[in-house]
C-alpha cells in the first residue's frame, strides 16, 4: 500500500501539467498560505549560486545535525528517488510521508485552481514537513535562479549564501554574469546578512542589490588549503587540519563559505563544537558530486556546465593524474554540450556516450558527429567495464538524469547506490 500510494505521488508530480519550470512566486505562496505559512515557522539558511550550492548544503547541514540540531535539507535534483530531496539529519523522508504530503498540497491546490509545478509542489511539502517535524534549523537550496525560485517564498531567514556564479541557464536566468548575479541575490531578505566570496564574479551586482536591502555582506575570515595524501582528502583551515570526505579541488572555495557560515551562527546562538565540525567533514556524502568508488576505480560527476566541467577536469588531474581515463557521457540538449566535452575530454582519453532515455537527452548520433572516435556503450557493456576495470579511471558525467538511469539498473550500479546512500 505505502508503494501504491508512493507511485501515485510520483505521477501526480510529474504529470504533463507539472512537469515544467514556471518561475514566479505567486502560485507557491497561494499554496503555502493555505497550508497555514509554515516557512514562517522556520530557521532558514537559503543557498543559490551556479555551482557549489550542493555541497554547501550538505556540508553545512551535516555540521549542524552533528551538532545536535534538527537539520532540515531540501536540495535538487534527486538522483533515484524524490524523497532524497527533503531530509532531516541527513535520512530521507520516508515514502508515506512523501506520498501523503504531495497528495494533500496537490488536492487543496486543485480545489482552489492554484496550477503548481513540479518544484513548486516539492517545496511546499518540504516546507511542511520541516514545520511539522519541528526542525531547529533548514538548510534550503534554489532549484533555479533564485529571486523568482519557489524557495523564495520566505519573508525572513538567518542567513543567505551565494556561491560561485557562471553562465548556466541564460534562456531563464539572463546572457551575462551580472544578469545571474541579479537573479541569484534575489534570495537576499530585507535586513538579513548574505554570505559570499570576495572573488565571486557577481560580487559587485549582489552587493548593490545587498545594500539596497539594508543586509550585510559577510565574507570568509581565512583561506581554505586541499591537501590529498596517502588517497585521504584534508582540508586546511586556520592552522586546523580537517580530514574531509568530499574530493573535488572547488570545495576550497565551499568550505571558506561553510566554516564562515558556522562562525556567523555561533555568533548568534548556536551551539556549534568543533567536535560536531569534525565529524561532519569526516563523514559527509554528496552522491554523485565526484563521487569515487575505489573498488571500482569509478568516478560519478553531474557536471553538465562549462565552468563545473573546467574544475572537474582540474580535479581529476590532480587527485588521479596516472591513471588513464575513460568517460562515460551524455547531456540534454538544454546545456552547452559541445564547450563541456571540449573542456573534459583529451586526446588520449576513451570516450564513450551512454543512450539515455529523457526528452531532452542529445542524440549519441549527433554527440558522435562531434567525436566519431567515441562509442556507444549500453547498460550491460557499461556494468562489464566498470566490474572488470582494474586500471583505467572510469568517470559517468554530464546529465543527472543519465546517471539515475544508470544507477536505478538492477546490478553493480545499484548495489553502488545503495552503499552510499544515494536513496
Amino acid at each position: 500500500m505505502e508503494n501504491q500510494n508512493y507511485e501515485n505521488a510520483i505521477k501526480l508530480i510529474t504529470s504533463r501539467e507539472k512537469f515544467h519550470i514556471c518561475l514566479g512566486l505567486d502560485r507557491v505562496s497561494q499554496a503555502l498560505e493555505l497550508l497555514g505559512n509554515p516557512q514562517d515557522r522556520l530557521n532558514i539558511i537559503h543557498v543559490a549560486g551556479t555551482n557549489g550550492k550542493g555541497s554547501v548544503c550538505a556540508i553545512l547541514s551535516a555540521i549542524l545535525s552533528c551538532a545536535g540540531f534538527k537539520t532540515g535539507l531540501y536540495t535538487s535534483p534527486h538522483i533515484i528517488e524524490y524523497t532524497e530531496r527533503i531530509k532531516i539529519n541527513r535520512k530521507n523522508i520516508s515514502k508515506s510521508d512523501f506520498a501523503d504530503l504531495i497528495t494533500e498540497i496537490s488536492l487543496l491546490a486543485k480545489v482552489n485552481g492554484i496550477y503548481l509545478t513540479e518544484f513548486e509542489l516539492l517545496t511546499c511539502a518540504a516546507y511542511k514537513y520541516f514545520a511539522d517535524k519541528e526542525t531547529d534549523i533548514c538548510v534550503i537550496e534554489t532549484g533555479l535562479g533564485g529571486r523568482l525560485d519557489a524557495t523564495s517564498a520566505i519573508n525572513k531567514n538567518i542567513l543567505s549564501i551565494i556561491t560561485s556564479i557562471s553562465l548556466d541557464h541564460t534562456d531563464r536566468l539572463g546572457d551575462t554574469v551580472e544578469k545571474i548575479a541579479f537573479e541569484k541575490a534575489g534570495i537576499i531578505k530585507n535586513g538579513y546578512p548574505v554570505l559570499i566570496s570576495s572573488g565571486n564574479k557577481g560580487f559587485d551586482t549582489i552587493k548593490t542589490v545587498a545594500d539596497k536591502k539594508q543586509s550585510d555582506i559577510l565574507t570568509p575570515c581565512y583561506k581554505v588549503n586541499l591537501l590529498y595524501e596517502n588517497s585521504t582528502n584534508y582540508a586546511l583551515y586556520n592552522n586546523k587540519k580537517y580530514e574531509f570526505s568530499l574530493l573535488g579541488l572547488w570545495q576550497k572555495e565551499n568550505l571558506e563559505l561553510v566554516f564562515e557560515a558556522v562562525r556567523y551562527l555561533k555568533k548568534i546562538g548556536y551551539d556549534i563544537s568543533e567536535n560536531a565540525v569534525e565529524k561532519a567533514l569526516k563523514t559527509v556524502c554528496w552522491s554523485c558530486r565526484m563521487q569515487y568508488i575505489k573498488n571500482c576505480s569509478l568516478l560519478i560527476d553531474g557536471t553538465h556546465n562549462p565552468d563545473g566541467a573546467r574544475m572537474l577536469r582540474t580535479s581529476i588531474d590532480y587527485y588521479f593524474p596516472s591513471a588513464k581515463k575513460v568517460w562515460v557521457y551524455g547531456s540534454l540538449t538544454t546545456k552547452d554540450y559541445k564547450k563541456v566535452m571540449e573542456i573534459l575530454f583529451k586526446p588520449q582519453d576513451e570516450i564513450y556516450f551512454y543512450d539515455f532515455n529523457y526528452p531532452s537527452s542529445v542524440p549519441v548520433e549527433t554527440l558522435k558527429e562531434l567525436y566519431p572516435q567515441a562509442n556507444v556503450i549500453t547498460q550491460k557493456e557499461l556494468e562489464y567495464l566498470a566490474a572488470e576495470n582494474k586500471e583505467a579511471l572510469v568517470i559517468i558525467s554530464g546529465s543527472f538524469y543519465m546517471i539515475g538511469q544508470i544507477l536505478s539498473a538492477k546490478g553493480l550500479f545499484r548495489n553502488i547506490a545503495e552503499l552510499d546512500n544515494i536513496y
